[in-house]
């Protein structure tokens, strides 16, 4: 788990295959936004917005891919992680949902979890549906990135 650009981000995977869920925040006071809001006519601060938009990024191989999530709100990012928290505590094999647009699947063994991501992204986007094997995971790692994770959304 880490912030990107400020935000909350909760990263499920490894460094070559993961989803990412996540609300950037852009900074107006860095010069890459100001430059950027100077060539859209706009100020930095209406360029960088009120930082509430989530998107889903993804990665295999180096071959990464994202969008935005319209409408998808703090409430439901804190909901899917208290999702997989609970699933991860029971020990179970699961699937987890976070809307229409990513599914994962979960087997477990006595200290790792094997997880595969289902991504569709939305109407219109040029790539996609993928399948993700997201590799064997830590237990305590995907507890911890989660509890900080909705830390950062408290």
């Amino acid at each position: 788990m880490s912030t990107v650009d400020g935000g909350p981000a909760l990263f499920i995977g490894t460094d070559t295959v993961y989803v990412a869920l996540v609300r950037p925040s852009l900074d107006p006071a860095d010069p890459g936004v100001r430059e950027a809001a100077a060539e859209a006519g706009v100020t930095p601060e209406e360029f960088a917005g009120p930082g509430n938009v989530w998107a889903l990024m993804l990665d295999e191989d180096g071959e990464g891919d994202g969008f935005e999530l319209p409408g998808a709100r703090d409430i439901e990012a804190d909901d899917f992680a208290e999702q997989l928290q609970r699933a991860l505590v029971a020990g179970e094999p699961f699937t987890a949902e976070a809307g229409n647009f990513l599914r994962l699947e979960a087997s477990p063994s006595p200290t790792t979890w094997q997880l595969t991501a289902h991504v569709t992204p939305p109407e219109g986007h040029d790539a996609g549906p993928w399948t993700l094997d997201l590799g064997t995971l830590p237990t305590a790692d995907l507890l911890a990135d989660l509890e900080e994770f909705r830390r950062t959304l408290a």
